[in-house]
């Protein structure tokens, strides 16, 4: 970005629910609308079983296999959440599992070039079983537990199956994806 795009002053085009487009210069980009941020959990039980979800995205038209997410402080009642907590509230939610201790690690940014939204990635701790999991009425999500070692043949398996692949997966594939 040049100097006079980084100095150009910032322009709501449009604004729903969920999203803001916004224009600042020559760059259009998308953000989340209303201070909405995103949680996104990294869960390993005990047995080194990894907890990821799948469920049917309407932008990629066919099913992504994620690690669990939501969104903090998207209704009225949760404004000014803490990250942890919604992260901890969307595991359980999403998954049936539920954290003793969240940890943050830290803010991180999927696709700067297009999307001003960041996520906070947390690690849960401690996980206890305590339902199906599936998400609300209308999300549709499949659990899944996977072997660590084991997430380099799912993710293959899952693209030759039609999955689309969430690029937060990268986490799991750490150095093996170097290999």
């Amino acid at each position: 970005m040049s100097i006079d795009d980084a100095d150009a002053p910032e322009e709501i085009v449009w604004q729903g629910k969920f999203i803001t487009t916004r224009r600042r210069g020559r760059w259009e980009y998308v953000g989340r609308a209303r201070g909405i941020r995103a949680a996104v959990i990294l869960a390993i039980d005990d047995e080194g079983q990894v907890i990821l979800v799948d469920q049917y995205r309407v932008p990629l038209g066919r099913r992504c296999v994620e690690l669990p997410a939501g969104l903090v402080g998207d209704h009225d009642d949760n404004r000014g959440e803490d990250v942890a907590v919604a992260g901890a509230r969307e595991l359980e939610e999403e998954t049936g599992y539920r954290p003793g201790r969240m940890e943050v690690i830290g803010e991180f940014f999927s696709s700067p070039g297009m999307v001003s939204e960041s996520f906070t990635l947390l690690r849960a701790h401690d996980l206890v079983k305590v339902g199906e999991g599936g998400g609300v009425e209308s999300e549709d999500i499949t659990v899944h537990r996977v072997p660590l070692a084991q997430i380099g043949n799912a993710v293959e398996r899952w693209r030759v199956e039609g999955f689309a692949i969430d690029v937060k997966i990268l986490t799991l594939l750490g150095p093996g994806i170097l290999g």
